[in-house]
């Protein structure tokens, strides 16, 4: 079961209040918890898990106050997988909805069932990190999760900050908060591909964006993570989810389309997937650390 940031999308209108959407979201977590536990009964052996929005926040400086604010801006997508894992609403989700004037309808025996069933392990993406400030002049960008930029960090062509050792530190922090394995089911960089003059796609980008975040996943596991696996986003050109766009392609394969519709459909590998078929052939060896 997916479950992503508050505020970002639940099956609503954007003009929903905040009450509909927590709302909505107690009874997909009811549900969630009502799937893990027949699952278990099913198959007792089966592993079941959820998925998270990794968009881990950093204080934008060592002040107290923007600390505060990266952990409020945390807690909004870790109260998903909070709930998932202890079988309960965490204590500052309560205070949240205390002090917004948020009172959730619940069946009787609801909280008993999401106290009924843990999932076995996370899985998450990653795409870049961001920054909280609790200075209202520091301004808020990104069309995913918003975030103040950090002044360390490359951005893509579609201003995400690219993080590649924010994704060891998620993987620390997560596996220190819930103590279960970890599975990256998505991580990839969106960029316009064009092809050369042999009608190929030197995608040398994309290769260093993915060796250096799977180099950072093999640093978590130096660390003590257990990571379970890791796919990217995606195999293939699609329809960019974020930006309804053809033109940010994620693939290995290239997709002859475009925005206006033109294009034949025609597939043809990048040079990235020949450098990713080596990683899984040579199961890491080949990626290059810096």
């Amino acid at each position: 079961m997916s479950l992503h940031a508050p505020f970002t999308g639940v099956g609503l209108q954007e003009d929903a209040s905040e009450q509909e959407i927590y709302q909505a979201i107690h009874h997909q977590l009811v549900a969630n918890a009502k799937a893990v536990k027949l699952c278990h009964e099913i198959i007792p052996v089966a592993k079941i898990g959820n998925m998270l929005l990794g968009a881990i926040n950093y204080p934008f400086t060592c002040n107290p106050d923007d600390v505060i604010a990266a952990m409020h801006e945390n807690n909004k997508w870790l109260f998903f997988g909070d709930v998932q894992t202890r079988g309960k609403y965490p204590g500052y989700m309560l205070r949240y909805f205390r002090e917004n004037g948020i009172e959730i309808a619940m069946e009787d025996g609801d909280l008993n069932v999401i106290a009924s069933a843990s999932v076995d392990f996370i899985s998450f993406s990653y795409y870049a990190s961001g920054c909280a400030s609790a200075d209202p002049k520091q301004k808020e960008v990104g069309n995913i999760v918003a975030s103040v930029p950090n002044p360390y960090l490359e951005k893509s062509q579609w201003g995400w900050l690219i993080d590649p050792k924010g994704l060891r530190i998620l993987l620390n922090f997560l596996y220190d908060r819930y103590q279960k394995p970890l599975f990256i089911v998505e991580n990839g960089l969106g960029a316009i591909d064009e092809l050369d003059e042999n009608g190929e796609i030197q995608d040398d980008y994309r290769i260093a964006y993915l060796n250096d975040h799977l180099v950072q996943a093999g640093e978590a596991m130096l660390d003590g993570v257990e990571l379970m696996g890791f796919t990217t986003w995606g195999p293939i050109d699609l329809v960019a989810n974020s930006t309804a766009e053809m033109r940010k392609r994620y693939g290995f394969i290239y997709v002859d389309r475009h925005d206006d519709f033109s294009g034949s459909l025609e597939r043809k590998r990048k040079k990235s997937f020949f450098w990713y078929q080596d990683v899984i052939k040579t199961q890491g060896a080949s990626l290059t650390v810096k």
